[in-house]
């Protein structure tokens, strides 16, 4: 997660240099940014069904593959100045990204599990201390005028070799399913899960809130580059303090969602990323928008991660619900570089925000269907399967699920 984070941050930090090397507008640059997306959504519609197949660890192996040969490519795309090439580092990164989350997920969900305490705030505040790794490397490198092309060459070669130590150490199995049970995680079982109304519900939350990251990482820098006529460096500052305080939630996150459950956890973080949006958005000030990026961030920290772990819920069906929902986060990626691309060229970047603050009050509004169910969601397909407790009192309050039998797949 921390390498992923890192090589995100890595290129985002200088989108500023990105575009002037292409010589794009801010329209163009989005349709570019469109790459991540389209990789991202084909590696999360490939991954649950490969990790059902063939476990957690092959999947993150070649998505690590993809995530240091996407880097590559996006360096040599920026040196030439071909969108084209960027694009197309984008969609083996996004790929690479994709694949790997959903099997992070299914990981962190199984351990959960087993553990009955939050781990996915954790696991993915990995992944924002990898951004603050990147961004502050990517700021100081903006501030020196050092070449984009040869700064993500080099952070590729560094991911490489952390790569291949950290997989080793990654268990076999997780997630694999039995070959005689049909619930892979692939598409068609991420399909018949929405048949649940609270699943559908959560994926509203969640597509709310990974629009608030999402936004973050593709146009932050230029938001206050543009917007608030700060330097490039002020703009990848800017966008470290996001980071930091991503992964300060992340990691401060568990003693809340135990203390207070998770619906008034993400009630109270949603209502804080959109106070923090409106700071943006709305003053002129860059100072007051620096203060808004904070609350922004350490509002949106938690909407992935227990988003993810309400879905798996329940351990008979997590690995399709895991994937369902993290397909449902991707799809924020998807929608959001572009869509957001363009109304900034016609409203600009920071008027184009208020979309996202909107979705935000919307995710304040339902935000009690992360309540864990007093017994297992019924099966997607029909007909019904013996519930296997209740979750516990401290189960309850901590918003995690409980514990099922040994034989169970799990997810991230």
């Amino acid at each position: 997660m921390l390498v992923a984070g890192a090589g995100m941050a890595s290129w985002v930090s200088r989108t500023p240099a990105i575009r002037d090397e292409l010589g794009v507008s801010t329209g163009a640059m989005g349709l570019v940014l469109f790459g991540l997306s389209t990789g991202s959504m084909v590696g999360v519609l490939a991954s649950g069904g490969l990790v059902g197949r063939h476990g957690g660890r092959p999947v993150i192996r070649v998505g690590a593959v993809l995530i240091v040969a996407g880097l590559a490519v996006v360096s040599a795309g920026a040196a030439t100045a071909l969108p084209a090439g960027v694009f197309c580092g984008l969609a083996l990164f996004g790929a690479g990204l994709g694949l790997a989350e959903v099997a992070f997920n299914i990981e962190g969900a199984a351990l959960e599990r087993r553990v009955g305490r939050p781990v996915l705030p954790v696991l993915h505040g990995c992944f924002s201390l990898g951004t603050v790794v990147g961004a502050l490397l990517g700021m100081a490198l903006a501030a020196a005028r050092f070449p984009v092309g040869l700064h993500l060459l080099a952070v590729a070669v560094v991911l490489a070799g952390v790569s291949v130590w950290a997989v080793t150490s990654i268990p076999y199995g997780t997630g694999k399913a039995d070959p005689a049970d049909r619930r892979s995680g692939g598409w068609q079982d991420q399909l018949r899960v929405w048949r649940d109304r609270r699943l559908v519900l959560i994926g509203v939350v969640v597509l709310a809130m990974a629009l608030a990251e999402g936004s973050a990482n593709d146009w932050l820098p230029l938001v206050m580059v543009d917007g608030h006529g700060t330097s490039a460096t002020a703009g990848s500052l800017t966008y470290t303090a996001f980071a930091v305080s991503m992964t300060l939630g992340r990691f401060a996150g568990g003693p809340f969602l135990v203390r207070f459950g998770r619906a008034a956890v993400l009630r109270a973080s949603a209502l804080g990323a959109a106070a923090g949006l409106a700071l943006v958005v709305f003053p002129s000030d860059p100072v007051v928008a620096t203060a808004g990026v904070v609350l922004w961030g350490l509002g949106t920290s938690l909407g992935f991660p227990v988003t993810v772990s309400a879905a798996g819920d329940d351990p008979q069906y997590a690995a399709a619900r895991v994937a369902a929902m993290s397909t449902a986060g991707y799809l924020a990626f998807l929608v959001g570089p572009p869509a957001l691309g363009l109304l900034g060229e016609h409203l600009g970047l920071r008027h184009a925000l208020i979309s996202v603050l909107a979705l935000l009050l919307v995710a304040a509004v339902i935000a009690p269907a992360l309540r864990p169910a007093s017994a297992h969601v019924r099966p997607a397909a029909g007909g019904s399967h013996p519930a296997a407790g209740r979750p516990s009192d401290r189960q309850r309050a901590a918003g995690t699920p409980h514990s099922g039998g040994p034989g169970e797949t799990g997810g991230r």
